[in-house]
């Protein structure tokens, strides 16, 4: 290969490489802190939402207290889906909530799980006094709404104070059905929105007996991408995103 034709072969591949760089720093990519009894309903959400408008949808899963803490101690994300209103109030107290942006978008229901393995379907919460059950997952009611809710409703079932040594904390609603499904322990109350999967079998537990977990969305404020972030909340809302919503067993406000 002569030289010029080298030449100009080495600027042609400087030039795509510049253009791929310019498109890749002009991609707009949306960070999104959510509730992990949203993996599946939001997963399936933003993949519309990003096909309608072309923006990457990046979603971190996790509880909703430890989301609210790393929000609070700075970390990036451009709005956040807590499974619980009062994280979002706590954090607009703290000055860290766009106004104006915070908006119900679900109401969850929790469930009784048993893994499939055990040979029978669950009834009720008393079934989890059976002494065959050894292990009982719910979520750390320390930082997880959904564990919350499991700890009122079994403490109005009056049997919180009974099963203690059964029980088992999973991270956030997701690490706990993972436990139900594995059989480390083959029982346990998780939302209903992750519970529909393969070796799971699982019955409502009446909404009489937990406080009603009442779902907030926000923008954080220290957002770069406040109008994606706000078409975001808005496209949940919209009867697409409300079908996939009720699809997973939330009640819409």
């Amino acid at each position: 290969m002569c030289f010029h034709m080298k030449k100009i072969l080495f600027h042609f591949t400087l030039l795509i490489f510049l253009f791929q760089g310019i498109s890749f720093a002009s991609e707009r990519v949306l960070t999104v802190a959510a509730a992990s009894d949203l993996v599946f309903a939001l997963k399936d959400i933003s993949a519309g939402f990003e096909k309608a408008y072309g923006v990457k949808v990046i979603i971190s899963f996790g509880s909703t207290g430890n989301l609210t803490r790393q929000i609070i101690n700075g970390a990036p994300f451009d709005l956040f889906f807590a499974a619980n209103e009062s994280y979002i109030d706590r954090l607009k107290d703290k000055g860290l909530i766009l106004n104006g942006t915070k908006r119900l978008y679900a109401m969850g229901r929790i469930v009784l799980a048993f893994n499939k393995r055990l040979g029978r379907s669950p009834n009720d919460l008393s079934d989890l006094l059976r002494s065959d059950i050894k292990r009982i997952a719910i979520a750390n009611p320390a930082h997880a709404p959904y564990g919350i809710a499991a700890k009122q409703a079994l403490i109005s079932s009056d049997i919180w104070d009974k099963i203690q040594d059964k029980l088992v904390y999973g991270e956030n609603i997701r690490q706990t059905l993972q436990f139900i499904e594995t059989g480390d322990a083959p029982a346990g109350i998780v939302a209903l929105s992750v519970a529909d999967v393969e070796g799971i079998k699982y019955s409502m537990i009446p909404a009489s007996l937990y406080r009603s977990i009442n779902q907030a969305v926000a923008v954080i404020k220290r957002t770069g991408m406040p109008q994606d972030a706000k078409r975001f909340i808005t496209f949940v809302n919209t009867p697409k995103g409300r079908a996939v919503m009720k699809r997973y067993g939330f009640i819409l406000p």
